[in-house]
């Protein structure tokens, strides 16, 4: 069967986008290939349809829990039924069925984490791969250096040369991260489809404020005289609670979401989000991976992002239906210190990397030496991952190249911040890209901004009831 009779019959398009027919030729071609697409322009379609082609499993290697399910979700509108994720949101019972019964997916659905197991190794082994898909596989060089060390433990199940083809998909790469994901993930002469970032409907605008009072002033005035939805980033936990409550006074529909509440919870405000029912979402950069909801207004960003990498892909969730949207940024003096610290909190110095080897190879456990090291459990998984292949110095000599990458990311959005330049360019500079056109709404520096459309019709209904979500999940499920 033909590409364009599948994605007409299967996936209901006319067309593809741009670039997407090129990645899964290439795939069913039996070759690697690199996607980097902006948000919102299908990367999923890039595997989802060579495999209607190409015999056995498709191994989806995904970042998020609620990135999995919703791309399950997806699938399954589509009438697909041989689809399983594999993660916490199975009982144990569940989930050893679904290891048992494997060989029964089309698409199967895992976490670095999971799939460096060797249960799970073995099992994955046993089965006809059609191809692997790592998605969001930026952050093999953004996370996997830091926190999740198992992204960079991936190179061991794909080196060699008898293996399925791997499709990497991100939505942002510069060329750091591209060799990032070359190299961990032993990709053989990938074909790499690289696509435009620039989103000409997102308008850009950077605040300088004093201090916290002023932005959740700007925030609240913003809230109470434009439209939604929207998303407002935030640097912590403890502020997505304290501003959604601050926010809440003002009888617009607002949550908190991040890593710290329960999936049942996060996964009921996220459906209230995408069905209108929440208008804003207060979130730490949890939220938003996967999230298909097209008609996003406005990002608004009360902390310094750590990269340009970063900061494109959270305001890339605004405007995917190609209507216009904002993206705000609020910024003041002590925001580069904040951002450091989050930044270096995990990251080991050399006294506490000495300490610990020392530890460990006197026979402390690993736990006890993390405690007397003074290091995080983040941090000595980093360690415990860096000493299986170096030693002493070369580990030193590699954490410090991390904090070197990192000092020159937050130097990068410190001179975005401080710019009076042309901020739309100025981001698409960190990625070797100029805008395609002139944009008469373009940035708060270009002065050409017009924002009458973002303006809340008076009359418009701000008080809708949300349900607290226990009384929304038995609405839901009885």
């Amino acid at each position: 069967m033909e590409l364009q009779d599948i994605l007409r019959q299967r996936f209901g398009y006319e067309s593809f986008r741009p670039g997407q027919q090129e990645v899964i030729e290439q795939i069913v071609a039996g070759r690697d290939a690199l996607a980097i697409f902006p948000t919102g322009m299908g990367k999923s379609l890039c595997y989802q349809l060579p495999a209607y082609i190409i015999e056995g499993a498709v191994i989806v290697i995904s970042p998020l829990v609620a990135l999995m399910e919703d791309q399950v979700a997806n699938l399954r509108k589509h009438k697909e039924k041989r689809v399983v994720a594999i993660n916490s949101f199975l009982s144990k019972q569940e989930k050893d069925l679904a290891l048992s019964t494997l060989n029964r997916y089309k698409f199967i659905f895992l976490s670095p984490e999971m799939l460096m197991q060797p249960n799970v190794q073995q099992l994955i082994r046993q089965l006809h791969i059609a191809f692997f898909v790592v998605d969001e596989a930026h952050c093999i060089s953004e996370w996997g250096f830091d926190f999740r060390p198992d992204y960079l433990r991936l190179k061991e199940l794909f080196q060699g040369g008898n293996r399925a083809p791997i499709l990497a998909l991100t939505a942002t790469a510069d060329e750091k991260v591209i060799s990032d994901i070359t190299s961990y993930l032993h990709l053989n002469n990938p074909h790499i489809e690289q696509q435009p970032i620039d989103r000409p409907a997102i308008s850009y605008r950077v605040l300088h404020l004093d201090n916290e009072r002023e932005k959740t002033e700007w925030i609240i005035g913003r809230l109470s005289t434009t439209i939604g939805p929207g998303i407002i980033y935030v640097a912590s936990r403890k502020r997505a609670d304290e501003l959604a409550a601050i926010i809440r006074e003002h009888r617009i529909r607002v949550a908190s979401y991040h890593g710290g509440k329960e999936q049942d919870e996060r996964s009921i405000i996220q459906e209230q989000f995408v069905q209108g029912e929440l208008e804003w979402i207060c979130a730490t950069n949890a939220f938003g991976m996967g999230i298909h909801k097209d008609d996003i207004r406005q990002i608004i960003h009360e902390h310094l992002p750590a990269t340009p990498s970063a900061y494109i892909q959270e305001v890339g969730r605004a405007g995917r239906d190609g209507r216009k949207a904002t993206a705000s940024l609020l910024y003041c003096e002590r925001d580069i210190q904040k951002v450091k610290f989050i930044v270096y909190e995990d990251l080991p110095d050399e006294q506490q990397i000495r300490h610990y080897h020392s530890f460990v190879q006197t026979g402390v456990a690993a736990d006890l030496a993390a405690q007397q090291s003074g290091l995080s459990e983040v941090a000595s998984r980093l360690l415990d991952y860096y000493f299986e292949q170096f030693n002493e110095h070369q580990v030193i000599r590699q954490i410090r190249r991390i904090y070197e990458v990192k000092e020159k990311q937050i130097a990068e959005m410190e001179s975005y911040v401080k710019s009076d330049g042309c901020l739309r360019q100025q981001l698409l500079q960190y990625f070797d890209e100029r805008p395609a056109i002139a944009s008469t709404d373009c940035c708060s520096h270009c002065g050409n901004l017009q924002e009458d459309w973002l303006g809340r019709n008076k009359n418009e209904e701000k008080t809708t009831k949300v349900l607290h979500w226990r009384e929304r999940l038995y609405q839901l499920l009885g």
